[in-house]
């Protein structure tokens, strides 16, 4: 009886010893996000954090460093590349010293659903992973960049302007006359305030949460480029997931990318808040709107294969109607 006994608790030491890594799943991933806390770009992504560590007990924890004060909006890129967190929240434009043909998902006409489907996310991310980074969810669709300025612009002419830029669209605000400074979206309010720049280059949503219509006079359509957010891996920490692990966060991916749906309704409700904010909406002329459109994403194109001879061509290929 006493061997039985010493058997049958060895064999359970045994099943308990075997199941420990199994009950030990759970993994903690530290995030960042590029945008202020809690602003419009911000948001959904600290919902998706929420639903991650409500949903994931147990399996995945995501803790919030926060945003820019945590770590600098341009900066961010190379702290994920490096591992000081697993994930972020930011742009293309923020992460263009790193993944210079990330860009072109904002000169791209085509929808997310299109570019999955064509081979051409994939193709992107295998760019991303050879950097160390892995596109995890695209979470922008549907709405436009534009020009806000505190001086009346009538044509495709952006001479004598100083304009904050992102990396996006460098090259076409140059290429217009326009003089551009790159600031930080948290210093914005104070270089407009101090007359370092005149104007900006911003989505239609988002500059209430910042403070700049109380120095934006005047905003420019048509609008130009589409909006692009993404969520970043380390490539390392992602592979590092059980496949548990990563199946659980595809399906936040899922519910996270579903909410892009409310870009385009937020973006009517901002244009109607700008207008009566007092931002006059200029309206270029035909004419004047194709230069302006046609520079755009000729600069924005021209950019990225400048910087990537060797996929800037096939990305443009495969993304563009």
């Amino acid at each position: 009886m006493r061997s039985a006994s010493r058997s049958t608790l060895l064999a359970l030491c045994c099943t308990l010893l075997g199941a420990a890594p199994a009950l030990a799943q759970e993994v903690k991933l530290r995030a960042a996000n590029a945008f202020t806390e809690g602003t419009y770009y911000a948001r959904n992504f600290e919902r998706f954090i929420e639903k991650v560590n409500a949903e994931g007990r147990g399996l995945v924890k995501i803790q919030y460093v926060g945003g820019p004060k945590s770590i600098p909006t341009f900066e961010l890129a190379n702290a994920l590349r490096n591992g000081v967190v697993d994930l972020a929240n930011t742009t293309a434009g923020y992460t263009a010293s790193a993944v210079p043909e990330g860009m072109a998902l904002n000169y791209s006409d085509m929808g997310m659903a299109e570019l999955r489907a064509n081979g051409a996310l994939d193709y992107l991310n295998s760019i991303f992973e050879a950097k160390g980074l892995r596109v995890f969810a695209c979470t922008g669709e549907g709405m436009r960049y534009h020009i806000y300025s505190n001086r009346r612009i009538t044509r495709a002419d952006l001479s004598g302007l100083k304009l904050r830029i992102a990396p996006i669209y460098r090259g076409f605000f140059q290429k217009l006359g326009g003089a551009v400074v790159q600031v930080a979206p948290g210093e914005v309010y104070t270089a407009l305030d101090r007359g370092v720049v005149d104007g900006y280059g911003w989505p239609l949503v988002g500059i209430f949460d910042l403070g700049w219509q109380e120095r934006t006079k005047y905003r420019l359509d048509p609008g130009f480029y589409n909006i692009e957010l993404s969520v970043l891996f380390n490539l390392k920490s992602w592979q590092r997931l059980t496949p548990q692990q990563r199946e659980f966060l595809e399906k936040q991916r899922a519910w996270l990318e579903s909410l892009n749906a409310a870009y385009r309704t937020d973006g009517a409700a901002e244009d109607r808040r700008q207008r009566a904010a007092g931002i006059e909406v200029v309206k270029l002329d035909e004419a004047q709107a194709r230069i302006l459109l046609d520079t755009a994403y000729e600069q924005g194109w021209a950019g990225v294969i400048r910087a990537s001879p060797t996929h800037g061509p096939k990305l443009r290929q495969m993304m563009t109607k």
